[in-house]
């Protein structure tokens, strides 16, 4: 039994990184120009693609855990720092959407359904993304994870939304990659529907038990 009720949905939130677009060789390529910037050692690609997801803040911890066994607060906000500047001045180099996103956006924007990209990555990278991949004129908000105090897997992003757009929790979807757009589905009161393909911090989606898990946007409307 499918969970996207497409018919009856007003408004589709969608999470970028792992679900829209695979930035996970972009964020490597950042935290390593900001590594050795700072005299730190590399990481690999396959870490980052563990790492990445829960906001920039936390992204470094992981890394400086991982790199020193600790996080040193001065040496917390060098990394913070000179990574959002490399990263936001370049994040879409490598970054590409996903197999069957576009043909996906294409038919929900046909259909009239209002898109929004909620994302825990600050507001202006994700903006450019879009942006630069031709994806901007099917959303009607890119909602950053500095817009408000709170981010994923707090529900206020998917919150707004319903408040914002003046629908009904029945008439949204949520669509996501890992536990953190499950949960924040969840603590909204809206269902939620996972890609196989996304990121979610190493960790086999099916744990957080998700309503629905695909491999290909293009399963939904089939």
């Amino acid at each position: 039994m499918s969970v996207a009720k497409l018919n009856s949905r007003e408004v589709i939130l969608f999470d970028l990184d792992g679900t829209l677009v695979d930035s996970a060789s972009d964020l490597y390529r950042a935290m390593n120009l900001s590594l050795k910037e700072l005299n730190l050692p590399l990481v690999t690609e396959q870490q980052v693609r563990v790492w990445v997801g829960k906001g920039t803040a936390i992204f470094c911890d992981s890394v400086l855990e991982h790199i020193t066994g600790q996080v040193d607060a001065t040496q917390h906000e060098q990394l913070l720092a000179t990574f959002l500047k490399i990263y936001n001045a370049e994040p879409c180099v490598e970054t590409l959407p996903f197999d069957g996103v576009v043909e996906f956006l294409d038919w929900a924007s046909a259909q009239h359904k209002k898109l929004i990209c909620v994302t825990n990555k600050p507001e202006q990278p994700a903006r450019a993304i879009i942006k630069e991949l031709a994806l901007d004129h099917y959303f009607e908000d890119v909602i950053g994870g500095d817009r408000f105090a709170e981010r994923k897997p707090h529900p206020k992003q998917l919150l707004h939304c319903v408040e914002t757009y003046q629908v009904t929790k029945e008439q949204v979807l949520m669509i996501g990659d890992s536990s953190n757009d499950v949960e924040a589905a969840r603590r909204a009161g809206v269902d939620c529907i996972v890609l196989s393909y996304g990121y979610n911090h190493g960790e086999n989606i099916l744990e957080c038990q998700p309503q629905q898990v695909v491999d290909d946007l293009r399963e939904l409307i089939a």
